[in-house]
């Protein structure tokens, strides 16, 4: 090499994201791709010194909601302070284009119901610079991040724009309309998207509760995309479901997509309460599948799904009390003063018992923890706050109360909903074992005041191969693999997710005894002082995208090398 070096990372233990074994290297960067990996003698125009720490790719996340927070924000985080690198949004058949100037309220309010992000903040914040999906892509292409975001096109959007009030409310579509949608699906991905998405969750509903636009599209409408999108012969086809009683059906109509489309599939794949064995059912369709020669995959994630409650959260186990309204609106100041009044506390904790299945399940108290610090996400059952009121002899909602005003009335209690049907993680511990599946479902920019799982990828490193106790890890090659290059691969992208020669330089300096989550903070800096869950991570020495650095120690260094990736292009 006869110049030097852009940026040499010294001395770490690198692992590299193929899955193999680790291996002390230098790792020297040029022009914002790898030159090379191996004992190096030329100093860099930067270097940082990796000795004591492990060098992996950035984390590749393949499910968030960032549709929004691009427009208007460079840094996208929590993803990125969490050694995320590369986003792909536009999931579960929501998104903002293609969109006609007299339907902005229509998806606004299907963002707000189905993905938590409130009305106010996308009514200030988005800019409406676009129409089509091209035009989309074309406003974030002059715009700069700290990661790299990828798109997708959105089925709900497509209907409401193709078919109006008759998409939004779920009208069958004709032969004109499943055309009109058809060719825009193939527009967007020629422009440069990475799938279609569609969502047949009845979970899914607009901020008026109405069911989401794609729920229940018929299998003509979807047969005719996936034909666009085997003409144009990129992308994959992502999908939310419900499928109970009906999933022969249900897993039929996706295996005649992804056959028919001869494109990957990926759907979300969860262990639910309500049906504790469902997943394996799911998975061994998958496994059955893939012996066919389809490519179907599972999106999972390393934890359970869950909210987090609090007094300052948008929920908490009082949510649903008549007295609750009165102090909603407060300021959190006023609200904490007016929540330790004694006469207060003593009428809400009176009050006659919530009876909406929504708030009853926040009450559910053997399936309330305290969130620790750091979180845990695997409480064991005997730490619930059911289980330590009877210990004490007190009324659990007393309890909640009293741990909800700890840290000057910022303590939050922690409600996995799914993948904890057993109280244990055992069930993912498999699902992260499976052949056939993807780490996802973060729903980073999703959920702003009731979760922060965008974190998942940081946690999945440290939990799964470090930290846990209630059962087996797994190797932290193979988690890297699966952060990094298993899912570049899986929405096609073949220049990142490895520590090698001639690949992106998407990098983290990781000190690995330090990794740990944080407790979630509050933040008010979404558009029209917007509340958010913020959750950062100690020992990511340095988050690198494109051979810069952009996060050093948990701080922003200002770099903006991300940009918006086209694919196909």
């Amino acid at each position: 090499m006869s110049d030097k070096p852009d940026l040499v990372i010294r001395g770490g233990t690198v692992v590299d994201g193929s899955g193999g074994p680790m291996m002390d290297a230098d790792v020297a960067v040029v022009g914002g791709r790898i030159f090379t990996v191996g004992e190096l003698r030329e100093t860099g125009e930067e270097e940082i010194d990796a000795r004591g720490r492990m060098v992996m790719p950035g984390f590749v996340d393949v499910h968030t909601h960032y549709d929004a927070q691009v427009t208007w924000a460079n840094q996208i985080t929590p993803s990125s302070c969490n050694g995320v690198t590369t986003v792909l949004m536009g999931n579960c058949g929501v998104g903002f284009a293609p969109v006609r100037p007299d339907h902005h309220d229509m998806l606004i309010s299907l963002m707000e119901g189905v993905e938590d992000i409130p009305e106010v903040v996308m009514k200030e914040g988005l800019p409406w610079t676009w129409a089509s999906f091209p035009d989309y892509l074309d406003t974030l292409a002059v715009r700069q991040f700290d990661v790299d975001v990828a798109t997708q096109v959105p089925h709900a959007a497509l209907r409401v724009f193709v078919m109006g009030e008759r998409g939004a409310n779920r009208e069958d579509a004709t032969a004109e309309d499943r055309a009109e949608m058809a060719r825009l699906a193939a527009e967007g991905l020629r422009a440069g998207a990475f799938g279609f998405s569609t969502s047949r969750l009845l979970q899914h509903r607009t901020a008026a509760g109405e069911p989401i636009p794609s729920y229940g599209a018929a299998e003509a409408e979807l047969i005719e995309i996936a034909d666009a999108v085997a003409e144009v012969g990129h992308g994959w086809i992502q999908s939310v479901g419900d499928y109970g009683d009906a999933i022969d059906q249900e897993f039929g109509l996706l295996t005649r997509l992804a056959r028919r489309s001869g494109r990957p599939l990926t759907l979300t794949l969860l262990q639910k309460d309500s049906e504790p064995d469902q997943w394996r059912d799911l998975l061994d369709r998958i496994a059955a599948a893939n012996a066919e020669g389809l490519k179907i995959t599972g999106q999972i994630r390393g934890r359970p799904t869950s909210v987090l409650l609090g007094f300052e959260l948008s929920l908490n186990p009082f949510r649903g009390c008549a007295s609750w309204r009165e102090v909603a609106s407060m300021d959190f100041e006023a609200r904490i003063a007016t929540l330790r009044d004694p006469a207060f506390r003593a009428r809400l904790l009176t009050e006659p018992g919530v009876t909406k299945p929504q708030f009853k399940r926040l009450q559910d108290w053997d399936r309330i923890f305290p969130f620790g610090d750091p979180p845990q996400y695997e409480p064991n059952p005997s730490t619930s706050v059911g289980a330590d009121a009877r210990r004490r002899g007190i009324d659990p909602a007393d309890l909640a109360y009293d741990l909800m005003l700890e840290k000057d009335g910022r303590g939050i209690l922690y409600r996995p909903t799914t993948n904890y049907a057993g109280g244990d993680l055992a069930p993912v511990h498999e699902m992260l074992e499976h052949p056939n599946t993807l780490i996802g479902l973060g729903d980073g920019g999703a959920h702003v005041g009731v979760m922060c799982d965008a974190t998942d990828m940081a946690h999945t490193i440290s939990y799964w191969t470090r930290d846990r106790t209630r059962g087996p890890k797994h190797r932290i090659e193979e988690m890297v693999r699966r952060l990094t290059s298993a899912n570049a691969e899986a929405i096609g992208l073949k220049n990142r997710g490895r520590i090698a020669p001639g690949m992106r330089a998407d990098i983290n300096v990781v000190d690995y005894d330090a990794l740990q989550l944080q407790v979630p903070e509050v933040l008010y800096d979404l558009p029209a002082k917007g509340k958010r869950l913020l959750q950062r991570a100690t020992g990511f020495d340095a988050t690198i995208v494109a051979g810069q650095p952009v996060w050093r120690h948990g701080q922003a260094t200002g770099a903006l090398p991300g940009r918006l990736l086209r694919s196909g292009h």
